[in-house]
C-alpha cells in the first residue's frame, strides 16, 4: 500500500490505482477515468450549445433546461469516478483490499453497461433502427421498455454501488 496523500479528485485516480493489487480495478480506473472525462466533455460542450441556442431568451424553461444539464451531466459522471474514490477512501482507512478493490470495479463496469442500456430505452421511437443478428430479440425488448425506465436503470446501479461501499 502506498502512504502517499492525495488530494481531490484528480489526485485519487493515481493513488487508487498504484495502491491496488486488482488487475480489474486497475482496468477499471483507466477506463473509467477515460469516460468520465468523456461524458464530462460531451455534457459540457451540449450546455455550451443550449447556452448559445437560449442566450436571447429570459428566465424560466430555459434556465430550467440548462440546470437539467448541468444536474444530468453529475448524475452520470459522479457514479463512474465513485468507484476510484471508494477504493482510495478504503486504501487511505483500512489498507488495501483486493476484493473490495474488484467489487468497485465491477460495480463500475455495470455502471457503464446501465449508462448504455438507459440511452437504448430511452430512445425516442423514431431515432429507433430495425435490428437483425443474434442480439435483436435483446434490442427489440430495450426498445420496448417504457421510456422513464431507462433512468431508472443506472440510478439502480449507482444506488447498489453505494450501498456496496458502505458495507465495505
Amino acid at each position: 500500500m502506498s502512504d502517499e496523500p492525495y488530494s481531490g479528485l484528480l489526485g485519487a485516480f493515481p493513488y487508487a490505482f498504484r495502491s491496488s493489487e486488482s488487475r480489474l480495478f486497475r482496468l477499471y480506473a483507466v477506463v473509467g477515468g477515460l469516460l468520465a472525462l468523456a461524458v464530462a466533455l460531451l455534457f459540457g460542450l451540449a450546455l455550451v450549445a443550449v447556452l448559445g441556442q437560449t442566450a436571447t431568451a429570459e428566465g424560466g424553461t430555459f434556465t430550467f433546461s440548462r440546470s437539467l444539464y448541468v444536474l444530468v451531466g453529475l448524475f452520470a459522471v459522479a457514479p463512474l469516478v465513485a468507484p476510484v474514490l471508494f477504493v482510495a477512501r478504503h486504501h487511505r482507512r483500512n489498507g488495501a483490499d483486493r476484493g473490495f478493490d474488484a467489487r468497485m470495479a465491477t460495480a463500475g463496469f455495470l455502471f457503464v453497461l446501465a449508462l448504455y442500456l438507459a440511452a437504448v430505452v430511452s430512445t425516442p421511437a423514431e431515432q429507433q433502427q430495425t435490428t437483425a443478428g443474434a442480439l435483436a430479440p435483446v434490442a427489440d425488448t430495450l426498445y420496448a421498455l417504457p421510456r422513464p425506465l431507462g433512468p431508472a436503470i443506472p440510478a439502480a446501479v449507482a444506488v447498489g454501488m453505494y450501498l456496496l461501499a458502505r458495507r465495505g
